[in-house]
């Protein structure tokens, strides 16, 4: 797994992307608030696009409780001076329409978009309506230019960033040979404050869709939810329930990117028996991890975790960083961390290239927005995918950069998962390498070049605030 990091996997990611063709989820997705929703967008050549949500009451996905049907179009523009990797497009919605399936979820929406929506919209729903299956509600018509979406917390501004990778993936059959096509799709990420959601400008991308065609297999969901349509929802595959497994190495599956540009890669070993972590994260200047920036090392204890009563399937955890250690790998942050203020971040004019240094005694780096010691309150559930590989998904960021500090700021969504990769060791500062030497470039200049070892476990911890 590590090593696929390292060489990118061979990902190639075309600009501007092509988009003709369907794309779907993978499983069931989580959104802040939280939403549980399956996605299935049809791209056609003449940039016109049908795209159906599926919304359900529980995070399996097999609960629905209404499905939108929204028709457009979509205008790819110019590469992303902010994300790098990504295309920034324009996008016009013609069309929206949803399909209630109970009379619960019918009775919910009226009485939001009665409090919520303006005159246009006060008698869509009246309260009393009954619910009627299969019925097609307007909710969004650029003809007669009303749009009752706002009480829904619906957008699709995930239209405006737009990437799109392929790669090809090693058959698992143990007796086929070769490889297989995989194309995925990033969209636009998701703010994590509902408030904020109508209005925000994608930064980052939220979780992958993957070609109909070319996908990952197996993937039970993919054909259930490409076969799906507003009247039929996809009702995905019973899953039994996993019990919080947290002890072990987790490592990123790709380089990830997080609003406000930030590329990286993370690792953490947990420790069940003392209940401390120990985390490396990996910052990037570039969407494929292959330009390090700066490495942090940090560590710390956490508390016994209890299931959370606001995101079913997720556990509640509280994370304490007590100890960090910063290693810039460029001149740019090397000029950055030694022109910060005296005594706010680890010795005063003293950082260099490759080399590490303990920001615990200045309690943090101010110039990194890292304050120690520092408790923040998570959200976490583990899984296993397809391949039965134990995955690790941790709270989403506050989109805003701060930092979920209090309880009210427990995260309500989850980032890209994680992989476990190893048990749990006890042996884990042994055989992290973060030596670095020195290699000559292109241009016969020295350059920082990570020893394979080091290169492999490039990681990210989320403990830690960034402003």
């Amino acid at each position: 797994q590590l090593r696929h990091l390292q060489d990118s996997a061979g990902i190639a990611a075309r600009l501007p992307p092509r988009l003709e063709g369907r794309w779907v989820s993978t499983g069931c997705e989580v959104r802040p608030g939280p939403e549980f929703l399956t996605r299935s967008y049809l791209f056609y050549a003449n940039r016109l696009f049908k795209a159906f949500q599926f919304y359900y009451w529980d995070p399996s996905c097999r609960d629905p409780s209404y499905s939108l049907v929204i028709k457009g179009k979509l205008r790819l523009r110019q590469a992303s001076w902010i994300t790098r990797g990504a295309t920034e497009a324009d996008y016009h919605l013609h069309k929206v329409g949803i399909v209630f399936h109970s009379q619960k979820a019918m009775r919910e929406a009226a009485s939001r978009t009665n409090q919520t929506s303006g005159e246009g919209c006060s008698g869509f729903l009246p309260p009393g309506r009954a619910w009627a299956p299969g019925a097609l509600y307007e909710v969004l018509s650029a003809k007669t230019e009303r749009d009752c979406t706002a009480a829904l917390g619906f957008a699709m501004h995930e239209l405006s960033l737009v990437r799109v990778e392929r790669r090809y993936q090693p058959l698992l059959q143990p007796q086929q040979s070769g490889s297989q096509l995989v194309e995925e799709l990033y969209l636009g990420d998701i703010h994590t404050d509902w408030g904020e959601r109508l209005h925000y400008r994608p930064t980052g991308y939220q979780r992958p869709m993957q070609s109909a065609l070319h996908h990952v297999h197996p993937c039970p969901a993919c054909g259930i939810i490409a076969r799906a349509d507003e009247h039929h929802p996809p009702i995905l595959p019973a899953r039994a329930a996993r019990p919080m497994q947290l002890s072990g190495s987790w490592v990123s599956t790709h380089c990830e990117v997080r609003p406000a540009v930030l590329f990286l890669t993370r690792y953490f070993t947990f420790h069940g028996n003392n209940h401390t972590w120990e985390g490396h994260y990996y910052h990037y200047s570039d969407p494929l991890c292959r330009q390090p920036t700066f490495t942090i090392y940090a560590s710390g204890h956490y508390t016994q975790g209890i299931p959370s009563s606001k995101v079913r399937g997720g556990t509640e955890l509280a994370f304490k960083v007590t100890q960090a250690r910063v290693t810039p790998m460029d001149q740019v942050t090397v000029m950055m961390l030694n022109s910060s203020e005296p005594g706010s971040c680890g010795l005063t004019s003293s950082w260099s290239a490759g080399v590490e240094q303990d920001i615990t005694p200045t309690n943090g780096c101010l110039a990194l927005g890292i304050q120690l010691p520092h408790t923040e309150y998570e959200l976490f559930k583990t899984e296993q995918d397809t391949q039965e590989r134990s995955l690790l998904y941790i709270g989403e960021r506050p989109t805003d950069g701060s930092s979920p500090d209090s309880p009210d700021k427990r995260p309500t969504s989850y980032q890209a998962p994680l992989i476990q990769c190893a048990a749990a060791s006890e042996e884990f500062s042994n055989y992290i390498s973060l030596k670095y030497v020195g290699r000559k470039d292109a241009n016969g200049n020295e350059a920082l070049k990570p020893l394979p070892v080091a290169f492999l476990l490039f990681i990210a911890l989320l403990f830690l605030r960034w402003d």
